[in-house]
């Protein structure tokens, strides 16, 4: 089995569509966006005719009124699996969504158990005060978490102070005494690296491309949809600063140049995840390399 992951815009997409067709292989997203359907602009979801070519699992799963888990997430992706292998096929994993390769590897940490008066005052401190307070208070007691959660995903920062206050440890320390376990399958990681600067240059590209192929329209009509978006989906990167535009509180450029900072900082996230996953075959991508350079390089990893 084969997982290629990168920063977001890195060109995994490409790169694991060609190993999939050149490998009779079927594609696993592993994206927590993605498995959203009719949100497909602003998740860079691949065209209906990508996925006619090679057959994609995990994409358009749940409606955007639902809410998605990392636990449901490994439950389809590993039926999934199981279902390209028993076709004699290559299951060929691609994504960026660093929570969710790394259930696909290790599994679920689960962690010490819950308390249910924590973490009812942590979500009433978050409406009072907000959540980057609360991530504030996360990068004091655990620099290392805070790094690797964003700072409006409420509910992972709330599990790691909830865990703090249960045990007096970080939630990253228990992490680490996971993280020494080996992977659960016989994968072969594909990394996607490029320089800071260029992978800065093809977000920005990919966000101007989204605005133009009409992300202000597709926002709008989820909205205008009976049920309304889940937290989950409301939360976005591309979605969340559209509908505060829509919603008039901000101007469609200064929406895009907050869409275009939340994705540089959702990549520096993703960097601090994937050093932390072992046995990654890095192919370090020149700024004017070719796709069909990356893609040789690429398949002469696997040959060896």
């Amino acid at each position: 089995m084969i997982l290629v992951l990168g920063v977001t815009a890195s060109g995994k997409a490409r790169l694991g569509f060609e190993l999939a067709r050149s490998l009779d292989g079927e594609i696993v997203s592993v994206d927590s966006m993605k498995v959203y359907r009719r949100m497909d602009i602003g998740t860079a979801k691949p065209s209906k005719e990508v996925q006619q070519q090679v057959p994609h699992h995990l994409i358009d799963v749940v409606e955007p009124s639902e809410s998605f888990s990392v636990g449901l997430f490994l439950e389809k992706a590993q039926a999934a699996i199981e279902g390209i292998r028993s076709r004699g096929k290559t299951a060929v994993a691609v994504g960026g969504t660093a929570l969710y390769i790394k259930a696909l590897l290790y599994g679920l940490f689960e962690g010490p158990g819950s308390d249910e008066m924590i973490r009812a005052e942590l979500r009433a401190q978050a409406q009072r005060e907000g959540t980057a307070r609360l991530h504030e208070a996360l990068q004091r007691i655990d620099p290392e978490a805070a790094g690797r959660i964003d700072r409006n995903d409420a509910k992972r920062i709330i599990r790691a102070l909830e865990v703090y206050q249960l045990t007096g440890r970080p939630i990253s320390s228990f992490q680490k005494q996971f993280d020494a376990e080996q992977p659960r399958h016989d994968w072969t990681i594909l990394g996607l690296r490029r320089e800071k600067a260029e992978e800065s240059r093809r977000m920005n590209a990919r966000v101007k491309k989204m605005v133009d192929q009409g992300l202000v329209e597709e926002v709008r009509s989820l909205l205008a949809e009976d049920r309304p978006l889940s937290q989950q989906a409301r939360c976005a990167i591309g979605y969340a600063e559209i509908i505060e535009h829509l919603q008039g509180q901000m101007s469609l450029e200064d929406a895009i140049e907050e869409i275009k900072k939340n994705t540089r900082r959702l990549a520096k996230g993703q960097r601090t995840w994937f050093k932390t996953f072992k046995g990654v075959r890095w192919i370090d991508v020149g700024a004017e390399e070719a796709a069909e350079s990356v893609i040789e390089r690429a398949k002469k990893e696997l040959d060896r």
